[in-house]
């Protein structure tokens, strides 16, 4: 369980409000950080939807990968751009 690596999280970039306006999520642990301390929504479907991926990813359930899906599925459900790299 080695969350705090990017492994098989392609890095993204969140565009939010405030002061540091993106904010890069790069591994698991950023992912979750970002989605339990900085999110706008507390109760959105997707946004909890997400938060169980990123712990079920945490625990090696399911791929990084699906976690990172359902979290651009939780930005576009609370209104923040995402910008990807494929």
């Amino acid at each position: 369980m080695n969350w705090h690596t990017s492994g098989e999280f392609a890095p993204l970039m969140l565009v939010v409000d405030g002061p540091e306006k993106y904010k890069l999520v790069a591994t698991l642990c950023q992912a979750a950080e970002m989605l339990t301390a900085g999110w706008p929504i507390d109760d959105g479907e997707e946004y909890l939807i997400a938060i169980r991926a990123c712990r079920n990813a945490i625990h090696g359930e399911i791929p990084a990968q699906d976690a990172r899906a359902a979290l651009i599925r939780a930005a576009d459900e609370a209104g923040i751009p995402v910008i990807t790299v494929h």
